[in-house]
């Protein structure tokens, strides 16, 4: 009998043996406190992963198309740039006399007043003071005018835009075109173009010397 109750004794305890380093070689069932901070572990590790790849994945993404952008701007400066330099070197070169006709032209709307050569003109103010903007200068009034050698006579036919067109020897515009020219005329009006006529027109055509 003492034999049996040994025996009996001794599987239970063969088996605790058994089990007891098996339960201490694994933490997740050693203690129930170790498995669920593991589990916690394991769950945070793989939301950092599930945040991390696709951060990663954005961050080249990103890099990529300010790369783009910055070379789609500096393409689209050079090409203005280049536009710029081609729309310069292509812009006709405009002369001394049609940079004074422009000039004159931008004043158009201004009142007459005699002796006046800014803000308001009379005849030959406003010639002389359009030549002037371009450092030519060929007298005040149309008798010094007409008396300058700078002023070469041309005929109608071939007077051009920013030419001057003498009525008579006291008045004085400049040519705008095959049967306007423009200026200040009489007191009470405004510079502006006028039309020839038969009963008023220009008798003399002059070119400026050097203003081509």
């Amino acid at each position: 009998m003492s034999l049996t109750f040994k025996s009996a004794l001794a599987v239970p305890f063969a088996a605790a043996v058994a089990v007891l380093p098996a339960q201490f070689a694994h933490p997740a069932l050693a203690h129930p406190a170790l498995t669920h901070a593991a589990t916690s572990r394991g769950l945070a590790t793989i939301r950092v992963r599930a945040v991390a790849e696709p951060l990663g994945r954005t961050q080249p993404t990103a890099s990529t198309q300010l790369a783009a952008t910055q070379a789609a701007t500096a393409t689209q400066v050079a090409t203005a740039a280049a536009q710029a330099a081609t729309a310069h070197g292509s812009r006709p070169h405009r002369s001394r006399r049609m940079r004074a006709y422009i000039w004159a032209a931008h004043q158009v709307g201004e009142p007459y007043c005699w002796g006046g050569t800014g803000g308001c003109f009379d005849c030959s103010g406003l010639v002389m003071a359009s030549y002037s903007q371009e450092g030519i200068y060929f007298g005040r009034d149309t008798t010094e005018m007409l008396a300058s050698s700078r002023l070469v006579r041309v005929s109608r036919r071939h007077a051009r835009k920013g030419d001057l067109a003498f009525y008579g020897s006291g008045h004085v515009e400049l040519v705008a075109g095959r049967r306007y020219t423009l200026g200040a005329l009489v007191p009470g009006t405004l510079v502006g173009w006028h039309l020839r006529s038969p009963w008023w027109h220009p008798t003399m055509y002059f070119r400026v010397r050097g203003a081509g």
